[in-house]
């Protein structure tokens, strides 16, 4: 990480870390909700009522996303924002919600690019009616070109390179990438990444990561039908999951790792079953896209200059300091 980079994320994170948060698990499946916040409990804003749209590509029943959720709920909370958060794992459907946003006339727009290309027009579209868009969790090879205005997340083939050179410090020689959903960008530079972090061989399967049962045999078959494969890689904390299962089922000794973390995750990490995790903390990704435009509304602020992306991962949590992330998992902001 860039030193400038690296400023910019720990001031960030000192931010986020002044509030007191008790929030409530929820998931979307797509469906529109509106959170006045209650999420915290000190330094609640003064300024003016304003509006803020969160779009997603969150799956229904994805855990990773009420971790989004409740640290976009908690800047609500802080800065008297009236969040509006909805989302598709379809790419159309979820440039529909954001055009539904722009029709609502909101004061700013928060959401995840993971297939570009399709959120080009409304992001256009947005810009033209004087709404600030920011990016968060996936597009951040593409946030500027889409004209936004800031972007908080990892990037994910860095991340991926990384990954790949701790597996080689494990001594692992035969990978398997697991990718949840073709074509979404993030996970596909962090396959990308794996390859060129990792010395060893590496081998891309994917899977429908909304079917968890296909999940688990498509995993299985694979390892019964190549024993040379010596570590699973997951995108996902389900996935990393299942993936136990998996190797169960198939009488395979690999080792699995994975990037994101779930509550039941910590705990697999703890008892060994899990290597280990990568975390991109997307509470934080969730606190700042909400805060960074309450700052540009009330004072004018955007989080690095415009150029450059405020990077939150990728954290590396294995038993060495998986205690420490424990209870705050528990709670569920972790």
């Amino acid at each position: 990480m860039h030193t400038r980079h690296r400023a910019i994320t720990l001031t960030a994170t000192a931010l986020a870390a002044t509030l007191l948060v008790t929030a409530c698990s929820s998931s979307s499946g797509g469906k529109k909700s509106e959170e006045g916040g209650g999420a915290a409990s000190a330094g609640k804003a003064t300024t003016p009522r304003m509006t803020v749209a969160m779009v997603t590509h969150a799956s229904p029943g994805d855990t990773f996303w009420d971790l989004i959720r409740k640290g976009a709920q908690a800047a609500a909370a802080k800065d008297n924002i009236k969040l509006v958060y909805s989302s598709d794992p379809n790419a159309g459907n979820q440039a529909n919600l954001v055009q539904n946003a722009i029709d609502q006339k909101v004061d700013g727009i928060a959401l995840t690019a993971a297939k570009p290309d399709a959120m080009k027009d409304v992001v256009a579209k947005a810009k033209a009616a004087g709404i600030p868009v920011v990016g968060f969790n996936s597009g951040v090879s593409d946030w500027k070109q889409l004209g936004m205005l800031e972007y908080f997340g990892q990037d994910e083939n860095i991340a991926g390179q990384a990954f790949g050179q701790r597996l080689n410090q494990l001594g692992a020689k035969h990978a398997l990438c697991v990718i949840q959903e073709q074509g979404q960008v993030a996970l596909e530079a962090r396959c990308a990444g794996l390859k060129k972090g990792f010395s060893g061989k590496t081998d891309i399967l994917y899977v429908n990561g909304t079917d968890m049962p296909s999940v688990k045999s498509t995993i299985t078959a694979k390892l019964k039908q190549d024993s040379s494969i010596d570590q699973v890689v997951t995108l996902g904390a389900p996935i990393a999951l299942t993936a136990v299962q998996s190797l169960s089922d198939a009488g395979s000794k690999a080792k699995i790792a994975t990037f994101d973390l779930n509550k039941d995750l910590v705990k697999a990490v703890q008892n060994g079953s899990v290597e280990f995790a990568v975390d991109q903390q997307p509470y934080l990704q969730g606190y700042l896209a909400v805060d960074a435009l309450w700052l540009y509304k009330t004072n004018g602020n955007f989080s690095g200059g415009s150029t450059a992306p405020v990077l939150t991962g990728p954290a590396f949590i294995d038993k060495t300091n998986v205690d420490q992330v424990a209870q705050f998992a528990a709670k569920g902001t972790r």
